[in-house]
């Protein structure tokens, strides 16, 4: 890994209300009754495999513009890779590689021929064979990043081919979207909700999506970002590299060698306070 970059100094991606919201797990799901899509233990990865971080939510919420402030947060400092998935182009594959976040062989495009969440929930196979293959040619691989296409609030990712959920919503529809709920909104283990800037024009109260946000995921965090504002998505950024040392922390592998690289980019690691 290669990560050198301080993040701490960074204020964007906070909630309204004075910062990320939540970041225990729960014990419900929103207005579910059955228990929560997302552990409350850490997660391991297997020793030397990547973290594999699902991206999804809506058309047009800002998922791809997402993964390429991650890419410009991260490449570099970690090794990364990014699957997309279309139904039937490679639009945000090609995005990506003409935005210039990535070395464009590290992003590789999956046409899905059916409903977005198909093939990131009820056959992964697609999937997980372009996951293997950039492992294969570029691994070992610290981070891979898999953006689902635009979906509803009900999509959710098979946890056979991702260890992280990360769920998008933006306030272009309005501060209702929150507490309207869905599985993709309650059970994610991270909620972002995107395009703050636009909140004063189309009328959406950031207080109101904070309070009805924390109110159905139960303690999961939420972030507020504007990719217009900070094109690094520094919040969502960290959280994915506290992803990172969890899910190292709680592997058999866990050791001061790779958790070092970590903790010099200033993620607070276990038993360090």
């Amino acid at each position: 890994m290669h990560l050198d970059h301080d993040h701490g100094q960074h204020e964007h991606g906070q909630s309204p209300l004075g910062g990320a919201i939540g970041g225990g797990p729960a014990t419900t799901v929103g207005w579910q009754t059955t228990a929560p899509m997302t552990p409350a233990a850490p997660r391991a990865v297997p020793a030397g495999r990547a973290l594999r971080v699902g991206i999804g939510g809506p058309v047009g919420s800002g998922k791809t513009a997402l993964v390429a402030a991650l890419c410009r947060a991260l490449a570099g400092k970690v090794d990364l890779a990014v699957v997309t998935n279309d139904i039937y182009t490679t639009e945000d594959a090609d995005f990506l590689r003409r935005a210039g976040v990535l070395d464009p062989a590290r992003i590789r495009a999956v046409e899905t021929g059916c409903c977005p969440h198909t093939a990131i929930r009820d056959d992964i196979t697609v999937n997980l064979d372009a996951v293997e293959d950039l492992d294969a040619a570029f691994g070992p691989l610290d981070l891979i990043m898999v953006e689902s296409g635009g979906d509803n609030l009900t999509a959710t990712f098979s946890y056979g081919l991702v260890d992280r959920q990360i769920f998008v919503v933006d306030v272009a529809g309005g501060d209702k979207v929150p507490r309207k709920g869905g599985p993709g909104v309650t059970s994610s283990d991270l909620l972002v909700i995107n395009k703050t800037d636009l909140a004063p024009l189309v009328g959406a109260d950031l207080a109101v999506m904070a309070r009805d946000a924390e109110a159905v995921r139960h303690g999961r965090p939420v972030l507020f970002t504007s990719l217009v504002e900070d094109r690094e998505a520094t919040a969502v950024a960290r959280w994915v590299l506290a992803q990172l040392v969890e899910a190292r922390t709680a592997s058999a592998g866990a050791n001061e060698a790779n958790m070092a690289p970590l903790a010099a980019v200033g993620v607070d690691l276990p038993g360090t306070r």
